[in-house]
C-alpha cells in the first residue's frame, strides 16, 4: 500500500466580532454556491497561516492576525484525490471590507444564518469551528458526515 497520496490543500476562516456576527461570503459557484465562510487554496510551498491571511485579504479586503488553527475538514474529491480544508478562526482583523469575484462578503448575526441559502452542511461546518471538542469534519466514502 502506498504511503503517499495526492492532496488538495485549502483553507477556510471564521472571522468573528464581539457583537455576535460572523463574516460570510455568498459564493458564486455552480457546485458549492450559497452562504459560506471565505477561504481558498494553499499555494505550493506556502505556509498554511500565510495562505489563510492571503486568502482573507483577497476575498474580503481584511487583514487578519493571529489565525488559530481549530480543525480540519476532509473528503475524497470527485477525481479521487484527498481534499483537505484547514479551519482557522480569528477575531483580530483590520481594513475595509470588500467583495471579490468569489462572491459578496457581509457580516451576519450568527442567529440569522437560517434566513439564508447556505452551502451544504454549513451548520455542521460551523459546529466544527465553534466546538472545541471537535477537531475534524469528515465525509466518509458514502458522504456521511462524521464530526470527530
Amino acid at each position: 500500500m502506498a504511503r503517499t497520496e495526492t492532496v488538495i490543500l485549502t483553507n477556510m476562516c471564521l472571522i468573528y466580532d464581539h457583537e455576535g456576527r460572523i463574516l460570510v461570503e455568498d459564493r458564486i459557484d455552480e457546485h458549492w454556491g450559497g452562504v459560506a465562510l471565505p477561504g481558498g487554496h494553499v499555494e505550493p510551498g506556502e505556509p498554511f497561516v500565510d495562505s489563510v491571511i492571503r486568502e482573507m485579504k483577497e476575498e474580503t479586503g481584511l487583514t487578519i492576525e493571529q489565525p488559530k488553527l481549530c480543525g480540519l475538514c476532509q473528503f475524497t474529491h470527485y477525481q479521487g484525490l484527498r481534499y483537505v480544508v484547514l479551519l482557522f478562526k480569528t477575531d483580530k482583523f483590520s481594513g475595509e471590507l470588500h467583495s471579490s469575484e468569489e462572491g459578496e462578503v457581509f457580516w451576519l448575526k450568527r442567529s440569522e444564518i437560517g434566513k439564508y441559502k447556505t452551502v451544504p452542511d454549513f451548520e455542521q461546518i460551523l459546529e466544527a469551528f465553534e466546538n472545541d471538542g471537535i477537531s475534524e469534519f469528515f465525509y466518509d466514502k458514502d458522504f456521511h458526515i462524521r464530526l470527530l
